[in-house]
Parts: C-alpha cells; sequence; structure tokens
C-alpha cells in the first residue's frame, strides 16, 4: 500500500501528461514558457483570488512576499507553532523573528484567541497555516489583524481546494501561497509553487522579485531571487488541475470512509461547520504511537507523523526561549498525531484494511 499514490494518479492521466510534456519539450521553452502563464491564469479562475503568481517551490511562495513586503531584522512575524519548518524558516531567512501561536486541540490551527496575546509593537504580520488541509477562521483572523494594522498571509501549502463558506484556499487574505510538491493535493513532478495576491502593485513586485528583480532585461530595481516554475511542471499541473475537483470529492471520500470506521477508537479529524478539507493528511491522534506504527508497518501499511517536533523545541529556534508550558497543546499534538495513507485512488477495501490494522493495535 502507498501512503501517496503517485503511480495510480499517473497512470489514470498518463496519456493527457505524457502528451503535454512532450509538447513542452518541442517548444524548448522551458522557463517561463505559455504553460506558466496558461496555469497562473488557471490558478486565478479556481481559487478566485485576482492574481496569481508561480514560482520555483512552496518555501519561495512563503519567503518572496515577505520580501516584497520589507520584513526584516527587528520585525516579529506570528505563525504556528505546530506545523512544517518551512513556515518560520522564511521569517528567520530575511532577519525577522518568528513567534510561536499554540494551535486548537481539535482542528490544529492557530486562533485569534492563540495569536491575539502575541501581539506586540514589533508584529508586522501573521502566517496562519491551513494544517492537514482545513483553512483556519481566516476572516477573525483579519479582523484582528487589521485592528493592529497588520497583514495576513494564508500558508495553504496543504490545503489548496479546501473552502470556507463559499471562498477557497488562497483567495481571503491579502496574501496567501501554496505548495504544489509532488505529495500535496495538487502536485506536481518536482518543486513548484505559486503566490496568490489582492493587489496588483504588490503582485507585480512579488513577480520582479521572483525573477532575480529584473524589471526588464538585464535592469534590477530590486534585489530579488531565482524562483520560477519550470514550463513542464506547470504543464502537469495544468493536466491534474483539470482533474482536481474530482480528485478532492474522491479524497473527502476516503476521509468518511476512516471516520466511520475509526469512530470511538481513536481521535479522528474534525472539519469545522461551513468547511471542506482538501484531506493533504488523514490524522489521527492515537496513545502509544510508536508501537500503533509499528504494527501497522508489520501490516505494510505506512504511516506518517506531521510533526513530531514542534517548531520551539527545534534546535534552530532555542535561543527563543519558547517552552513547552507557552504551546501545551501543540507539545501534546506532537506527541500523538499520525497520519495514515491518504489519497484519491484509495479504495474502500484498503481503508477496511488501515482501519482494522489501527483497531488491532489499539
Amino acid at each position: 500500500m502507498e501512503f501517496c499514490d503517485l503511480s495510480a494518479q499517473y497512470l489514470a492521466y498518463k496519456t493527457e501528461i505524457d502528451k503535454t510534456m512532450a509538447s513542452v519539450i518541442a517548444s524548448t521553452a522551458f522557463i517561463n514558457g505559455p504553460e506558466v502563464k496558461a496555469l497562473e491564469q488557471e490558478l486565478v479562475a479556481f481559487s478566485g483570488a485576482p492574481y496569481a503568481i508561480a514560482c520555483a517551490n512552496g518555501t519561495d511562495a512563503l519567503q518572496v512576499p515577505l520580501m516584497a513586503l520589507g520584513v526584516g531584522p527587528g520585525d516579529e512575524i506570528i505563525v504556528p507553532d505546530f506545523t512544517f519548518f518551512a513556515t518560520a524558516e522564511v521569517v528567520s531567512v530575511v532577519g525577522a523573528t518568528p513567534v510561536f501561536a499554540d494551535i486548537d486541540p481539535v482542528t490544529f490551527n492557530i486562533t485569534v484567541d492563540t495569536i491575539r496575546p502575541l501581539i506586540t509593537k514589533k508584529t508586522k504580520g501573521i502566517i496562519p497555516v491551513s494544517l492537514y488541509g482545513q483553512m483556519p477562521d481566516l476572516d477573525a483572523i483579519a479582523s484582528l489583524a487589521r485592528e493592529h494594522g497588520l497583514w495576513v498571509m494564508e500558508d495553504g501549502a496543504q490545503s489548496f481546494g479546501a473552502t470556507r463558506g463559499t471562498r477557497r484556499s488562497t483567495s481571503v487574505t491579502e496574501l496567501a501561497t501554496t505548495s504544489f510538491f509532488p505529495a500535496k493535493p495538487l502536485g506536481c513532478y518536482g518543486d513548484g509553487g505559486a503566490i496568490f495576491c489582492q493587489d496588483e502593485a504588490l503582485a507585480s513586485r512579488i513577480r520582479v522579485i521572483c525573477n532575480h528583480g529584473q524589471v526588464k532585461r538585464y535592469h534590477h530595481g530590486v534585489v530579488g531571487i531565482n524562483s520560477r516554475l519550470d514550463s513542464i511542471q506547470a504543464a502537469i499541473l495544468r493536466v491534474k488541475l483539470r482533474h482536481f475537483q474530482d480528485e478532492l470529492v474522491a479524497r473527502d471520500r476516503v476521509a468518511s470512509l476512516y471516520t466511520e470506521r475509526l469512530r470511538g477508537v481513536v481521535s479522528t479529524p474534525v472539519v469545522g461547520p461551513g468547511c471542506f478539507s482538501a484531506w493533504a493528511q488523514y490524522t489521527i491522534r492515537v496513545p502509544n504511537r510508536e508501537k500503533v506504527q509499528a504494527h501497522l508497518q508489520s501490516k505494510g501499511i505506512p504511516t506518517a507523523v506531521h510533526y513530531p517536533v514542534p517548531l520551539h523545541r527545534q534546535e534552530v529556534f532555542a535561543h527563543l526561549g519558547v517552552t513547552d508550558e507557552r504551546c501545551p497543546i501543540a507539545s501534546k499534538a506532537s506527541q500523538e498525531v499520525m497520519s495514515l495513507p491518504m489519497h484519491a485512488f484509495l479504495t474502500e477495501a484498503q481503508v477496511d484494511e488501515v482501519a482494522a490494522a489501527v483497531k488491532e493495535a489499539l
């Protein structure tokens, strides 16, 4: 059994993917070719955000807007304590300080209540992560931000395709990002990412920074980086995007099957009212996680832990002096969470197999 079956997905779309890859190779337009421009237009149409800028990876997607906003030394940016390292890493890369917020025990996302006490005169912005595929209450977070003159950038690396009410992830806040890492809900065959923006001037500045700060060929208005999406990756994403809504429905069906089988056995994910998750992960909470994982492994069932170490415990952030007492919910979650196989091609029989193994392990 595969944790994320990219082979099954490729076989499902093989004819389309092979054809579009061959077309790009024949065109030799490998960098910033027409496929990239077309993908950006389709991302705008799908997400509802006014502007989309493709870039090299999800980490650059987070870093470039910070550069465009002038974030630097002396600034503080509030991020979740419980997420992938990149969300805080980019804050440090530009010279600012990440400030770790605890999470909601049910959704694993940060909330207004966990953010509010952390706001200081040095705070410049908030990066809420839509963890495991579900959006936090971005409207409430944005309202809090406006009270203090802060910006909000959704890290939608795991939630592209998710909705809260009538709006999709990456379209709610003034800035948002996503990742096209192969295992994401919408993934390419390498690294890739995108930045979403509500403001035309800011979108233009972001686009310039992604291309070495180049305002026209060999003329550089600002210091930028080299962060461009390959045309082949864009072409692959365009094929997958055509099937993406069907895959989201399939992933939601798999999640529902898991929840039916495991309800009352373990702590299963809860999707908030009016929310639709992209189900980047199906993450349960279990006691004796290592023993449960070992039992599933013995049955040929892969698992993963997202994430075993909260950010405040990472060695590189030890100097910030954040303790487990400051983020108790994140600290506890890191010891209990375990993700089960999740993808659009998982069968009901496979879900039954995984659920049975979890029950046996417990």
